[in-house]
Parts: C-alpha cells; sequence; structure tokens
C-alpha cells in the first residue's frame, strides 16, 4: 500500500443533503484511491443558499457562481483544500486561483419526473403544473407537452418533492443522479432519456476543484479523475462557453466518450473523441436549435456552438438576456 503524499485533505461543501452526500461519495473514492487518507468536512454557505429560502427564480438572480463562488473563496483563503461540487453548477470559467483538479466518473446524466398519483410524463392532465427552477428543463418541457404550465420553484430534492406530495404542483422536474445520490430512486415516477430532454453541460459528474498551486494535490487527485468523463465534459462546457451563455441559460448538451485516439497507457491519459448533441431553446419551448456532431472535444464544443449561433441561437440568447 502506498502511502498518500498527504496525509489529512479538508473538503468544502454546502449543507445540502445532496451536496454532503456528494461530499460522502468523494471522500469513498479518495479513499479507495489513497488508503489511509484523513478527510475532514467543513460546511460553507454559498449565495445560492441564502437567496433559496426566498424562492427567487435563479434567472432573476443572474451572476456566476451562485453556488459556487464562497467555495472557491474558501480555497484561496486555504480554509479548505478541496471543493466538492455538480459539474453543471460551476462557471465555465475558471475562478481565478483555482481549477478543476478532477472530474469523477459521470453518473446518470438524465433529468427525471416525480408526479402525483405514480403518472408518467406523457399522463399528466392538460393543465398540471410542473416545478423546475432551470430555463433549460422549462423549455423542453414547455417543447414537449404544450398543454402544461411550468412553474419557477426552488428548494432541495426534499423541499420539491415535498411540493408535490402537498399538491402545491403535480410534478417536478430533477437531476437523476441527485435522485440516486440521495437513495430517493423509487420516488421517481418518469426517466427522461437524453434524446427527449437534453440534461445541462457537466450534468451528474463530481468536480473536485483545489489551488491551482497545489501541485502535490493535484498530482493525488489524478487517481480519482475520468478520462472519458473529462472528455465529456470538456466537449459540453466548451459548448456552453462558446455560446457566450451562463449554466442558467436553456443551453442543452450531451456527450459520450466514442473512441480512442492514442490508446492510455501507464504514462499517458490517451485522447478521446466524443459524440455530442446541443440545444439551445427559447424560454417557451416555441424556437429550438440542435446540433450534434462528433470530434475532439474542445474542437468539437466550438465548432458546434458555432453551428449552433449560425442556426439562429444567437437571436435566442440575445432575447433571453434583453
Amino acid at each position: 500500500m502506498i502511502a498518500p503524499p498527504r496525509g489529512e485533505v479538508t473538503l468544502g461543501t454546502r449543507s445540502s443533503a445532496l451536496a454532503r452526500a456528494q461530499t460522502v461519495r468523494a471522500i469513498e473514492l479518495l479513499q479507495v484511491a489513497w488508503p489511509g487518507l484523513e478527510c475532514e468536512v467543513r460546511t460553507i454557505e454559498t449565495t445560492g443558499d441564502r437567496t433559496q429560502a426566498r424562492g427567487e427564480p435563479l434567472p432573476e438572480i443572474g451572476g456566476k457562481g451562485l453556488f459556487t463562488a464562497e467555495l472557491a473563496q474558501a480555497l484561496r483563503d486555504r480554509e479548505i483544500d478541496l471543493a466538492v461540487h455538480s459539474l453543471k453548477d460551476l462557471p465555465t470559467e475558471e475562478e481565478p486561483g483555482v481549477v478543476i483538479g478532477s472530474t469523477c466518473l459521470r453518473e446518470d446524466a438524465r433529468d427525471c419526473l416525480v408526479a402525483r398519483d405514480g403518472l408518467r410524463f406523457r399522463d399528466l392532465p392538460a393543465g398540471s403544473v410542473v416545478g423546475t427552477s432551470s430555463l433549460r428543463r422549462a423549455a423542453q418541457v414547455r417543447g414537449m407537452r404544450h398543454d402544461v404550465e411550468v412553474r419557477s420553484i426552488r428548494g432541495n430534492v426534499d423541499t420539491r418533492i415535498r411540493k408535490v406530495r402537498e399538491g402545491e404542483v403535480d410534478a417536478v422536474v430533477l437531476a437523476a443522479a441527485g435522485m440516486w445520490r440521495l437513495d430517493r430512486d423509487r420516488d421517481v415516477t418518469d426517466w427522461f432519456e437524453p434524446d427527449a430532454m437534453l440534461p445541462a453541460p457537466g450534468q451528474g459528474t463530481l468536480a473536485l476543484q483545489c489551488r491551482a498551486d497545489d501541485d502535490e494535490l493535484l498530482g493525488m487527485l489524478v487517481k480519482v479523475d475520468d478520462p472519458g468523463t473529462r472528455a465529456e465534459a470538456t466537449a459540453e462546457r466548451t459548448f456552453l462557453s462558446a455560446l457566450g451563455a451562463g449554466c442558467t441559460a436553456p443551453v442543452g448538451a450531451h456527450a459520450e466518450a466514442s473512441s480512442w485516439v492514442t490508446p492510455p497507457d501507464a504514462g499517458s491519459r490517451g485522447t478521446v473523441l466524443v459524440r455530442m448533441r446541443g440545444l439551445v431553446a427559447s424560454v417557451d419551448g416555441h424556437d429550438v436549435v440542435r446540433v450534434e456532431g462528433e470530434g475532439d472535444p474542445a474542437e468539437l464544443g466550438a465548432r458546434l456552438a458555432d453551428e449552433a449561433l449560425a442556426a439562429g441561437a444567437h437571436e435566442i440568447l440575445e432575447a433571453i438576456r434583453a
């Protein structure tokens, strides 16, 4: 057994049950890779957490890093060594002085539905109220069902499911990975495959963020980084960044590692090609631009963004910003 270069690390996380579950998962991965590593957890409140109780719609709050900026600052202040994130919450622009040291093996990237009476999405009665805080989900729900009402709701997973149980809404759309991590998959009444609802860029992926100058820890994180997941994340986040859209915009992207150009060996991660589909939609779901292709992750993400902008995504995003 090889001793870890560092005996102890402090991980920063938000206080929600899902954030804590993600941190437990990150610790499991780290301790499997580095037996004997001691992990301390520190809870940090973010701007997104403080506004959640008031139910303010995310698009109206605006700004970048609502759920991540305070964790990045804690890294810079050396209060923590690692920040645990759901990758879809991280802005595509790196915070000064910090980097994503690891993209852990991706879990379920899909979205899912929790509805009253165990109903599937197609069986919801006309006029049903579907809750979500995501413009991306709202646009795609409206595109699939013009006869349902989409309502902005916020809160942690338990809160959103409770709003269904209490009749405030008839259904909510949530990230499938969060339901699995919280052992709430039995509450799911329908699963949206990516060809029906494209997930957010990075959805289902845990990201471990650390200081950019922490070479020792960066070396340790290589052992919990998954090259295929990193390639998928690179393509999706490059697509989002090249569009000039924030992580709350109605943009979906789903990449899948397709092949190795250079097979990985003991001294190389290799080069991964990916297949990806991307989407930009108007908030009402009426105007939708779809693109797809295959190639090098960064090149593909930029190329598909250019194709989307040329096909009308620029006008859609400008209308939303206005």
